[in-house]
């Protein structure tokens, strides 16, 4: 039988036929190398780095927040210390965040859930709710409640909630959170080694929700003070943070992959002091912190000088007798010079500590909410632990309390002291300590500097909108614009009474 090329190539293709009906050939569209799932550890560790870097690294903290609490002051390229934001600086902290770690924590609730893991699902909503805080607070009305549902068929131009409702929304699920991790079988492994905070301990994550649950309950507390209240006293008997060890820090391992942001911005950039108003506080209470918090001078090694906010090219008058941010900072070897050591690429970002749970302890107790009482004991508490968090002793602790304008006075000048010692202790939280000022006022020194731009006529209350949303998202960007109020800096959020 003659077999010609063309029957030939039948039979082979009559055969690959059949041979399809019997084997699942679509598994060859896989890309190996392009997984379109990922093991929720990896997520939750990425997420995490990310967010992290994003709110407490150089953009938010060096180039806003900690500006505008006058923690920090430009020595050079000052267009934010004098009030204007460059909408990059905007974009690149608004763009990425929810198709980047809210995404990627909402999948880690999703794979937890269907797993049945508290201890996977809770870290990552207490995670997702600490950085939906941050962006509701530098904006005020923002997409959540209808945000992250764009693959599942969503919305694809969400509603902006407004702060009210994302408050509560966020006071919601860190109740959740803390009730499922209070309860999660001793079996559940949980995160285990992929958990970069805690190290996969559930006791510590429960803490840290109930605690952030207390945060913003106090900071409602002039916009809403009877939810504040009932919020703060469950966040508390729900049991929170109560010594330096509940901490909720990120420790970087520091292999110049994964530095402390602060360390790898200054590792080549000298564009920052130590701001006067921070340091003009700290020196006239003689507070043992200064020597960690600020390096001396170089004109003159015994002083630790501030550089003035909002000053025009200071660089060629102040660059040596003002003081860098402390040698803890610094990665050693640098650019423009050794500041430091290579341990400072290891300084652990904080997300929250006992000593700011402290203040809010104290600061309910003054104010007779929350179910607290003791104001003095707290203060003392909030301060010795910030004191200790950064190297002190008790010894110095108690010196330092032991003087004049800082052992607690009550009343109303006990109110100005938590905010001035929560404001100090908030340092390179550069978000709470501006929210903290925002809220309380204090300390009452912080003012726009001397050259600052003329159209800025207040400390930013807010930032702008992201450019982009003009873009892909204007018909809800423009009615929570209307419903808010103008998008600009001097706009007040909800909570901002």
């Amino acid at each position: 039988m003659k077999i010609t090329r063309f029957s030939a190539a039948l039979v082979t293709l009559v055969t690959l036929t059949t041979t399809a009906c019997q084997t699942d050939l679509t598994g060859i569209n896989v890309n190996p190398n392009s997984p379109t799932t990922a093991p929720a550890g990896a997520l939750f560790t990425n997420a995490t780095v990310t967010t992290i870097g994003r709110f407490n690294g150089s953009f938010n903290t060096l180039s806003m927040t900690s500006l505008f609490a006058q923690h920090i002051a430009q020595v050079q390229y000052v267009d934010e210390d004098r009030g204007h934001i460059r909408s990059t600086t905007i974009d690149g902290l608004y763009a990425g965040i929810y198709v980047g770690e809210l995404e990627d924590y909402q999948k880690v609730i999703g794979l937890g859930k269907t797993s049945v893991s508290p201890n996977t699902w809770a870290p990552a909503l207490v995670m997702q709710s600490w950085a939906f805080q941050n962006m509701t607070d530098l904006w005020g009305d923002i997409p959540y409640s209808q945000a992250l549902a764009g693959d599942a068929g969503g919305s694809l131009t969400p509603k902006y909630d407004t702060q009210k409702d994302i408050y509560y929304g966020l006071l919601a699920s860190l109740t959740s959170a803390s009730a499922a991790l209070k309860t999660a079988p001793a079996t559940d492994a949980g995160l285990g080694s992929a958990d970069v905070i805690f190290q996969g301990d559930g006791s510590k994550w429960q803490k840290f929700a109930n605690s952030l649950r207390a945060r913003l309950a106090l900071r409602m507390s002039k916009a809403d003070p009877a939810k504040a209240a009932t919020e703060l006293a469950a966040a508390i008997a729900a049991g929170v943070m109560s010594s330096n060890s509940d901490n909720a820090m990120m420790a970087w391992p520091g292999d110049g992959v994964f530095d402390n942001p602060w360390a790898s911005n200054f590792g080549t950039r000298d564009d920052h002091r130590m701001s006067k108003t921070l340091l003009d506080t700290m020196n006239a209470l003689n507070d043992p912190r200064v020597a960690v918090y600020a390096q001396p001078t170089v004109a003159d090694p015994t002083k630790y000088t501030g550089l003035q906010n909002g000053l025009t090219n200071p660089y060629s008058a102040f660059a040596t007798t003002t003081s860098r941010p402390g040698a803890i900072f610094y990665p050693g070897a640098t650019s423009y010079g050794t500041f430091g050591t290579a341990a400072g690429k290891r300084t652990p970002s904080n997300l929250m500590n006992y000593a700011e749970v402290a203040f809010i302890q104290a600061e309910a107790a003054e104010r007779g909410i929350g179910g607290v009482s003791g104001a003095a004991a707290f203060y003392n508490a909030a301060v010795t632990a910030s004191i200790q968090q950064w190297g002190g002793t008790s010894a110095q602790a108690a010196a330092y309390l032991a003087q004049p304008g800082v052992t607690y006075a009550g009343g109303a000048t006990g109110l100005k002291q938590i905010g001035v010692q929560k404001w100090i202790a908030l340092f390179t939280q550069g978000s709470e300590a501006w929210s903290e000022w925002r809220r309380t006022g204090n300390p009452a020194s912080i003012k726009m500097g001397p050259n600052a731009y003329p159209d800025v006529l207040t400390v930013p209350r807010r930032i702008p909108y992201a450019s982009n949303e003009q873009s892909v998202n204007a018909v809800s960007l423009a009615a929570a614009i209307a419903a808010q109020g103008p998008d600009n800096y001097a706009t007040r959020m909800w909570w901002d009474k």
